[in-house]
């Protein structure tokens, strides 16, 4: 086999372990990420899926950029076309991301974030990384006055999805409706 087709047919192989291994991390979360269950997921040997990834921390990164990809690729679906005034995003937003059908992506960006509080290196960084990614995406969905009033919004949009995110997440899920 030419290098060349070896190469293609290992890049193919590891883009659909990370389909199978995203799936599996968004039904069972990150708590069940160990090796031998996620190469279970993936169909192969954990021996084989660290051929393909370099290590643990390689998988997760993968995963959790596909699982940040796929949450966008679903908000942009449904978002307005055109850039919004803050309030107006932040109402379409709201009532996108906490419908049951996002709460997964929901639940790990939330799994991400405790393990970060916790202390963990890794997962504040793929955190920031991750936040940074969404704050980027905000500043291109809103429609504001100036550059700097852009960066406010988006930051602002930012803070209120998360502050809901965490009520959802603790049961107060009327002091969300209120705030709407």
């Amino acid at each position: 086999m030419r290098y060349a087709a070896l190469v293609t047919k290992t890049n193919t192989r590891r883009a659909e372990i990370i389909q199978r291994l995203t799936d599996y991390v968004l039904a069972e979360g990150l708590s069940a990420a160990s090796l031998r269950p996620l190469a279970k997921a993936a169909g192969t040997s954990d021996r084989m899926l660290l051929y393909y990834f370099t290590d643990k921390a390689a998988i997760i990164t993968a995963v959790l950029e596909q699982i940040s990809a796929r949450l966008v690729g679903r908000i942009s679906d449904r978002t307005a076309p055109d850039p919004l005034p803050l309030e107006d995003l932040r109402r379409q937003l709201a009532q996108l991301l906490f419908e049951d059908a996002l709460w997964p992506y929901m639940r790990i960006w939330l799994q991400v974030a405790a393990r970060a509080a916790m202390g963990d290196a890794y997962y504040r960084g793929v955190g920031e990384q991750i936040g940074r990614g969404f704050l980027d995406w905000g500043k291109m969905q809103l429609k504001a006055d100036s550059a700097a009033q852009l960066e406010v919004d988006a930051a602002r949009l930012l803070v209120s999805m998360e502050g809901m995110l965490f009520l959802k997440s603790i049961g107060l899920d009327d002091v969300n409706a209120k705030a709407l």
